[in-house]
């Protein structure tokens, strides 16, 4: 059989060369005696032909008879067991049997000698230590021909990328589907038995698999580096490391080579065996993100394998019975999201032909990634299409549906119709898979992978137009566009959000790395016309389509999918673009709460919603990508007044977030002023009206960020012209609070600042300075507590609104305004030039004061006192009225005895009010008004005192001492001061007579 394979293989070369035993090809240069893998034969660099070979060449030679036996020997055996069974071995034939170990093909060496793998798509980032490396020992054949029947299978990525494979959720999450769940399902059913009619090669045609070669592969070094990399948890780059391995599986599969089955198996051993799963199982937590995100890649690997089109009876129950013994663990973690294969799909009541695939299509898809994976790429190519033929059919079978029941849908504007299981964030990666079937056979380099430039950075590929093959019925066609419009159905694909936060971020993920991917085709005429045609029908697509008119309330959001239409289209067709644009900025789920919906659907589609409303765990991210949405409409449409009002008035609908319309407002103001160019008015309106919408947003609710949206917004209105400004201010109650309106809004109109940047004339500054003083007004009457002082110093210019402001600051000091909103106010009109007014408000404040015994240190001393030196100043009847108010108020000896000392200092009245005079002659303590001052002093020293002296410690003694002397001070003023003072201490004595060393501290210091 093994002579079989070779002549077939040197007849029909395969696209990619099977790993076959490298020593059993012949040597065009056998006569060398060590020859060179360039020259002994095989693989890609040039396959020889051996005397069995008709039609060979004549000047190659046969191997000689010591090669073809060593050949034989190398084929059958390990080196090792020729040493341990043959004690003597002459040392040629002992050297022609190493040479013979060892593989002629680079890729086969490359492939054992380390698992880092460096291809292109789907290749692992880093590598680690190897298995085998032919420096050391040589990969070495195993002792029978082919792999053991019954070893365990290896596989592939469903999707392209090892980091975003199928799907795998965290311990504790609902639902079914464990990580092996989907490939038990497919043995179970028998879909591994439907080898597909559209091309999948004959298990029968070429080598037989007992004739397929493994290499030895070093298990336990693979256990020790997987445990390794797990323990490491993500860090230390273990993840780029696993998925090295996990690439390095699907290079074998790619090669065919058995030992990709048994290196999975090795490493699912490892990842069930992981200690963290108990412990996130015990503790209740969920697996991090980059833990599932390997189990997702394994659980698409066996995917693979179990749809390899060699796999035999035996294999497929070994699998079964391993795959259901993984899955039974407790601490095999269950797949996140809503997917399964028991789902109903419209395919099942297409025809069967050639050119349809009749399969669920995530599996169909996970067909070809399997087809391609072990190296069968005109195979899947041809599956491709016939899936692509088969969604292009549901398209329009869909399309029909709609017909027949929009009138109905648009009337109630909603729909229970949708799809549970979406294409884009599916465990089996279906639309990836199929994106990167097609552009890989449009690639203009060689290889098929990224070319590395010399700064170690990859470069776009670049891709040529490649027709389909002939005898399609889409021969007419290329790939590449193939490519684009089937990325486009699965964007565009209207389907409910998955449930759990991994699935729901993976879906934004996929989402955005098959962009990233689109991003990379040049658009040409033909692509275009591709890409206009796939718009028109999702824009027509009904509820079957995420930007169809009408579509179910949790459906996946669209946005970050237009924001890529919108940027494509614009240059060829801007009415389209836009249109598209503007379907997708809504978001249902925060707009109202779905009705009851048709309940008459389809039979084909799945029209059942369970009734379940769950978190929306990427909203914030959602909302995010309907913002740069919209920032992109506006960037576009600057200048166009029309499309502009469309894109406000979508904005205005469907965005809910006031901090995403205030980002907004600010991109369309930057936008609209550049530092270079004048500035547009278009855009600049289109700000100012999100702005104000901002401001409506969030005047009953709490924003942290509301100040500086509040000065932005004056700033932008007056950008705009003055009277913008006057508008807002005419219109301030449904836009800022009182206090906003005086103290920002209003104080910057009529700035020197905002005059001279408007250049206003002097009609134009009196109709902003009346608008600020009728504001003012406004806001004083609603507030007078926050907005009296702000109102007085914008109504001073004018004195009838002055006079207006001051009444009603008097008019709420007897209501809640506090002693220090008072004393400002005073101290402004003392500023102002009005000291009797700053009197009446300084009593009105003192009125509403109570300072305590001990509050020495209160922060409403300062005004008391500025009070009372303002009441001496105007004269002795002021000072009069006040000093009842301050004995009232004010219990602190050591501030009353401070306003007593200062009221001796100088004579009264010497502000100079005019109609008055001053006597000049200092007042006396013993006579009115200062006496009942005197009198409460020295009462609140005696108080103080004893209070004092209730909880007095020994440390507090000195401090003692020191204040009966401030006390002193007081008592000794009067003419009989020294007597009370005496009488004071002795009373002292007699009460505390307790406190001996405090009582002989008072004796040593008063007497």
């Amino acid at each position: 059989m093994a002579d079989g394979g070779e002549r077939e293989e040197l007849l029909s070369p395969s696209p990619v060369s099977p790993a076959k035993r490298q020593c059993s090809w012949p040597s065009p240069q056998a006569h060398h005696p060590r020859g060179s893998p360039g020259a002994a034969g095989g693989g890609a660099g040039g396959v020889g032909s051996s005397c069995l070979v008709l039609g060979a060449r004549p000047h190659l030679q046969p191997d000689s008879l010591l090669d073809c036996a060593a050949k034989t020997v190398a084929e059958k055996w390990a080196y090792e067991r020729v040493e341990e069974r043959f004690e003597r071995i002459p040392e040629p034939v002992q050297r022609r049997i190493v040479y013979w170990s060892f593989p002629r093909n680079e890729r086969e060496i490359c492939m054992y000698s380390s698992f880092q793998y460096r291809g292109g798509p789907g290749a692992g980032a880093a590598g680690g230590a190897a298995g085998a490396s032919p420096a050391e020992e040589g990969p070495q054949p195993p002792p029978g021909a082919a792999a053991p029947a019954g070893s365990a299978p290896g596989g592939v990525a469903a999707g392209a990328s090892p980091g975003l494979g199928a799907g795998a959720g965290a311990a504790g999450c609902g639902g079914e589907g464990l990580p092996f769940r989907r490939g038990i399902r497919l043995l179970d059913s028998g879909s591994v038995e439907n080898v597909l009619q559209v091309g999948a090669p004959d298990p029968t045609a070429g080598a037989s698999i007992d004739d397929e070669n493994c290499w030895h592969l070093d298990e336990e070094q693979v256990k020790e580096q997987v445990k390794l990399f797990l323990s490491q948890g993500g860090y230390c780059g273990s993840g780029k490391q696993l998925n090295s391995m996990f690439a390095k599986v699907r290079e074998m599969l790619r090669m065919r080579d058995s030992n990709g089955a048994r290196m999975l198996t090795l490493i699912t051993e490892q990842f069930v065996a992981d200690p963290r799963l108990t412990l996130w199982r015990q503790q209740g937590t969920n697996m991090t993100d980059k833990c599932r995100q390997l189990w997702d890649e394994l659980g698409a690997l066996w995917v693979c394998i179990i749809l390899n089109p060699h796999c035999k009876l035996e294999e497929k129950s070994c699998w079964l019975q391993q795959l259901q013994k993984w899955s039974d663990l407790d601490v095999c973690p269950l797949e996140d999201g809503n997917y399964g294969h028991e789902l109903p799909n419209i395919t099942n009541a297409l025809p069967q032909s050639a050119i349809h695939s009749p399969e669920h299509v995530p599996t169909a898809c996970a067909r070809v990634d399997a087809l391609r994976s072990h190296g069968y790429p005109k195979e899947a190519l041809r599956l491709t299409v016939a899936i692509i033929n088969t969604l292009r059919l549901q398209q329009q079978r869909q399309l029909e549906i709609y017909k027949h029941q929009k009138k109905e849908l648009l009337q109630r504007g909603t729909t229970t119709i949708t799809n549970l299981e979406g294409w884009v964030g599916h465990p089996l990666d279906p639309i990836d898979c199929l994106f990167l079937t097609l552009t890989e056979a449009c690639r203009l380099n060689d290889d098929g992978y990224l070319e590395m430039s010399d700064m170690n950075e990859s470069r776009p590929p670049v891709y040529q137009h490649v027709p389909v093959a002939a005898g399609s019925p889409n021969s007419s066609e290329s790939y590449l566009s193939l490519a684009l419009e089937v990325a486009l159905m699965g964007l565009g694909q209207q389907r409910l959000m998955p449930e759990g936060l991994y699935a729901q971020d993976k879906v934004c993920r996929n989402e955005e790395q098959l962009l990233s991917q689109l991003q990379e085709l040049q658009l040409d005429d033909e692509l275009v016309q591709t890409l206009q045609k796939q718009c028109i029908l999702l824009l027509e697509g009904g509820p079957f389509s995420g930007l169809g008119e009408v579509i179910h309330r949790e459906s996946v959001p669209m946005h970050t999918f237009a924001k890529y239409l919108f940027s494509a289209l614009l240059p060829h067709d801007p009415d389209l673009s836009y249109k598209l644009a503007l379907r997708a900025m809504r978001l249902p789920v925060l707009e109202n709460s779905a009705s009851a919906g048709d309940t008459s659907h389809p039979h084909h589609m799945v029209s059942v919603v369970p009734s379940r409303y769950p978190r929306w765990f990427t909203l914030g991210h959602l909302e995010s990508q309907q913002c740069e949405l919209a920032s992109t409409m506006l960037t576009a449409a600057k200048g166009d007044t029309l499309r502009l009002r469309t894109i406000l008035e979508a904005i205005q609908k469907h965005i809910h977030s006031s901090s995403l319309i205030f980002k907004l407002a600010q991109d369309a103001f930057k936008i609209a002023t550049p530092t270079d160019s004048s500035t547009d008015s278009t855009l600049l309106n289109v700000a100012l009206e999100l702005g104000l919408q901002v401001m409506r947003m969030t005047l009953s609710t709490l924003n942290w960020r509301r100040r500086e949206m509040v000065r932005w917004l004056v700033t932008c209105a007056t950008e705009v012209g003055v009277r913008a400004l006057v508008s807002i201010l005419q219109s301030w109650y449904t836009l800022f609070t009182p206090t906003e309106a005086t103290s920002i809004v209003a104080a910057t109109a009529v700035s020197h600042t905002t005059i001279l940047r408007l250049s206003l004339d002097y009609p134009q500054r009196e109709e902003l300075a009346s608008c600020a003083r009728t504001l003012a007004l406004q806001c004083a009457m609603k507030d007078p507590q926050s907005c009296a002082l702000s109102a007085l110093t914008l109504c001073e210019k004018d004195h009838i609104a002055f006079e207006a402001a001051y009444q009603i600051a008097i008019d709420a000091a007897a209501g809640g305004m506090t002693h220090s909103q008072l004393f400002t106010i005073a101290r402004y009109m003392e500023l102002r030039g009005y000291p009797l007014r700053a009197f009446k408000l300084a009593s009105l404040a003192m009125s509403h004061l109570n300072l305590a015994y001990n509050q020495d240190t209160h922060p409403a001393i300062n005004d008391v006192l500025w009070a009372c030196a303002l009441s001496h100043s105007l004269g002795k009847n002021e000072l009069a009225a006040l000093i009842p108010l301050v004995v009232k108020s004010v219990h602190c000896a050591t501030v009353l005895s401070d306003i007593l000392r200062r009221c001796t200092v100088t004579a009264p009245g010497l502000a100079g009010i005019p109609g008055r005079r001053s006597s000049g002659k200092l007042m006396s303590t013993d006579k009115a008004p200062l006496r009942q001052l005197l009198d409460a002093t020295i009462n609140a020293y005696i108080n103080t005192t004893h209070s004092r002296l209730t909880h007095i410690s020994p440390r507090h003694y000195g401090e003692f001492i020191e204040f009966l002397s401030k006390a002193r001070e007081t008592f000794l003023l009067p003419q009989d001061g020294h007597l009370q003072f005496a009488q004071f201490i002795d009373n002292l004595k007699q009460i505390y007579k307790g406190k001996k060393k405090l009582m002989l501290l008072v004796r040593e210091r008063f007497g």
